[in-house]
């Protein structure tokens, strides 16, 4: 029996947190739009529990100046938790205290320009150090079934990366008429399960729907060979004059395989007011303390 190559774990990801947050000003104008809460927690807590569960061990930030309260969250606030220790507040202490486990790594990295994103990628290079990588857009709440038997849909692709060996892109089935509003996987007209991956043809940016090969749509978590950062490195720019990961990835398709992952969680785009929106309801709604609440409120 031929002895199947060893493929390596993915130990860190790239969060790129040096976005200006516009489509949420004005409550963006100060705060960093990572540090919006989604429900009880901001929505980069949120992404980074999703990380760490899925056995990510450094978290890598590549960030801009005025971005320093999202470092300063993760941090210990020892004044803070002391107060709240000698209060007998072991509940709250907790929440502020336990954010990060022990075992895990934070480090930040500048971005000097806005220059897409696949230059904030790029800006990891060196903390990368030749190893396979995963990236996560703090935009997205990837928010799994409670009951689903799958589990988290990153800790599944992560799976699916240890399996094949393949960079993994993971997708979601969207209406035919949105398709134009994101980059769509072509997967020559090949049928994909829940928790499954499937060959990519190519990746195509926002088509038309006449012209969209398929309505599986690019969601903002990637897990990819250490090779793609060589790629990005010689990847002129592209659309609005920025270095775009989807054309190096592009390129990685003309050299090795690259999976479509298809997640049946319910996603939500925080970085517009609609999907913000949204997520704090659908997480709400979770909250067996408040559902009753939040739902009386809907209907009234």
């Amino acid at each position: 029996m031929p002895i199947q190559p060893t493929v390596a774990p993915i130990r860190k990801a790239i969060i790129p947190v040096a976005g200006l947050g516009t489509r949420m000003l004005p409550a963006t104008k100060a705060i960093p739009k990572e540090l919006l809460p989604v429900y009880d927690r901001p929505v980069i807590q949120w992404v980074v529990e999703e990380a760490i569960a899925a056995g990510i061990e450094e978290i890598i930030f590549v960030t801009r100046s005025g971005k320093e309260a999202i470092e300063n969250h993760f941090d210990a606030h020892y004044e803070l938790e002391h107060r709240l220790e000698r209060k007998g507040k072991e509940t709250i202490l907790k929440t502020v205290k336990d954010i990060i486990p022990p075992h895990i790594t934070i480090v930040s990295i500048r971005q000097a320009d806005a220059l897409g994103l696949g230059h904030a990628v790029l800006c990891a290079k060196q903390q990368i150090a030749g190893e396979p990588f995963a990236v996560l857009l703090p935009d997205v709440l990837v928010l799994d079934a409670a009951n689903n038997p799958h589990g988290h849909s990153f800790a599944h692709m992560m799976a699916a990366w240890q399996q094949s060996g393949h960079g993994q892109i993971m997708v979601e089935q969207v209406a035919p008429a949105e398709v134009e509003q994101y980059g769509i996987a072509d997967v020559n007209g090949s049928s994909i399960e829940h928790f499954a991956s499937s060959p990519i043809h190519q990746l195509v940016e926002k088509p038309s729907p006449a012209e969209a090969p398929s309505n599986l749509a690019v969601l903002g978590r990637y897990l990819l060979p250490a090779q793609v950062m060589q790629l990005l490195q010689t990847t002129p720019a592209g659309a609005g004059g920025e270095i775009q990961l989807t054309d190096a990835l592009d390129s990685l398709l003309k050299q090795q395989p690259l999976g479509a992952f298809l997640t049946s969680a319910a996603t939500y785009d925080c970085g517009n007011k609609r999907g913000y929106l949204g997520a704090n309801v659908a997480v709400g709604l979770r909250d067996e303390k408040n559902r009753d609440y939040l739902s009386k409120l809907i209907s009234e």
